[in-house]
């Protein structure tokens, strides 16, 4: 790669919903890339579509792509010296491209009405051949062209593609040289007849006017690549290296969509991912660092992402894997940054506020050793730890009928509760479990059914995280009133 040529990458999304995760993993190896070759990572918004695009839209890719640390160098809110970045701000942009290629001869008005081209077309698949434009419109003198566009007759723009060149060739990073003949080609429409420009046309414009070295993006654009060289070439503008990244699939082999689950970056954010892990993940599907590497950081990416070894084949989502991951960021965490990134889901379920958690942050830190290992993702704590909230709790009825109904458990709770009531019995895990041992051998019962009628009063449920620990967190005075709670519902 030549130290000659500064590496510009652009992440282009179109604003007509959320930013899914193929285009999460998009953005993610243009912004590695730029980092890793010391270049500009740009943002562009494609919205010209006005039937879909929006400026919620827009803002929620923004906020999507900034929750994933994915800070762009030139962009919206970012600004640039080669912008504007929103294709709308950009009109004036495609008219002087359109008088470029004008000017140059490779472009001419086409004045077919749509029903003539629709009947073409369905002749053409009749007869089993290629429906391509027939150029009918190609050699019409430019005088009574012009006429006939002052006279306000309905035209279109088609580029004039050469027609004394075989095929188009181009080397694409990702699945080698690529070759296209032209007859599959045709002088296809730059400017439609509403003035609006094309996808193929304005791309290509901005990509040019914005220097952009390296286009990587999915392979659903490759068929799109021949015609955009065209348009490089007619307009005089270089042509950037490509690079097509192979589609994501679901577990069944078929492309990610809606049916597999979540698929948007904030559907990622609002489960509990973290926003490192969900980039570690995303990165890792179509590229490996050494192809054994599985946890990888944000600072590794951005020093060690290469195209080089990106994959052609396509890869599978395996939400059981992103959840592993997912895991491993949050041990990662530790305590305090552990409780940051559960505060927001304690407030949302009202559970506690940043108040509550600034008073009682030791408190708060202790649930982390209890949970990290039970938990794949922020929004599986609350369900696990909400009986450690409140004065009462709610008893699940098989737990009760399992732990506690059963003949002279009401007695022994009545054991369990003296026990704890001894202002000498010190309030700690190890001291706990040493005075309850005590009270199965007493009973000459197994510590098993001691811990589990105590659990069960507490926690609401056979299954909870540690047992004495969990009564540290309580309190001796809310242990107690829990397990008189429970006491009616006991044999």
């Amino acid at each position: 790669m030549s130290n000659q040529t500064p590496i510009r990458v652009r992440f282009a999304p179109s604003p007509t919903g959320n930013l899914h995760i193929g285009g999460a993993r998009t953005a993610i190896y243009n912004w590695a890339f730029a980092h890793a070759n010391e270049g500009t990572f740009v943002l562009r918004i494609e919205d010209t579509d006005p039937l879909r695009s929006s400026a919620e839209n827009t803002a929620q890719i923004i906020r999507s792509l900034r929750w994933l640390g994915l800070n762009w160098d030139e962009g919206p809110e970012t600004g640039g010296e080669l912008g504007p970045y929103l294709q709308t701000e950009r009109f004036d942009t495609y008219d002087k491209a359109l008088a470029r290629l004008q000017e140059r001869g490779n472009a001419y008005p086409c004045f077919c009405a749509p029903e003539e081209l629709h009947n073409k077309r369905e002749a053409a698949l009749a007869a089993k051949q290629n429906p391509v434009y027939d150029r009918c419109c190609r050699d019409i003198d430019p005088d009574e062209a012009q006429q006939r566009i002052v006279a306000g007759e309905p035209h279109t723009w088609r580029l004039k593609i050469p027609l004394d060149r075989g095929a188009i060739s181009f080397d694409d990073t990702v699945y080698g040289t690529v070759t296209v003949p032209l007859e599959q080609l045709d002088d296809f429409i730059l400017v439609r007849s509403d003035g609006k420009p094309t996808y193929n046309f304005v791309v290509c414009v901005d990509d040019a006017l914005m220097q952009i070295s390296h286009v990587i993006r999915g392979d659903d654009h490759l068929s799109n690549t021949p015609k955009q060289i065209l348009v490089y070439e007619a307009l005089g503008y270089p042509t950037p290296q490509f690079a097509h990244l192979s589609m994501i699939l679901g577990s069944d082999g078929k492309r990610l969509s809606k049916r597999h689950g979540a698929t948007s970056v904030e559907a990622y954010q609002e489960a509990g991912y973290l926003p490192e892990a969900l980039v570690n993940y995303l990165a890792l599907l179509g590229w490996s660092l050494d192809g054994e590497t599985t946890i990888i950081d944000a600072d590794t990416l951005k020093t060690q992402f290469s195209l080089d070894r990106i994959s052609k084949s396509p890869a599978v989502f395996d939400e059981k894997k992103l959840d592993w991951v997912n895991q491993s960021y949050l041990k990662e965490l530790g305590s305090a940054g552990f409780v940051d990134a559960w505060l927001p889901y304690l407030e949302a379920d009202g559970l506690a506020t940043a108040a509550k958690v600034a008073e009682k942050r030791s408190w708060f830190e202790d649930i982390y050793p209890l949970v990290v290992e039970r938990v794949h993702t922020l929004s599986e704590i609350n369900p696990l730890v909400n009986y450690l909230f409140g004065e009462t709790v709610s008893l699940d009825e098989k737990s009760v009928e399992k732990c506690l109904a059963g003949e002279g458990t009401g007695e022994l709770l009545e054991s369990i509760t003296a026990l704890l009531q001894d202002e000498n019995l010190k309030w700690e895990h190890e001291a706990l479990d040493t005075a309850l041992r005590g009270l199965a051998e007493q009973r000459d019962i197994k510590p098993k059914i001691v811990f589990q009628a105590l659990r069960v009063a507490t926690s609401g449920n056979m299954v909870s995280p540690p047992l004495l620990e969990s009564l540290e967190l309580l309190g001796r005075e809310v242990t107690l009133a829990r397990l008189e709670a429970a006491k009616p519902f006991a044999g």
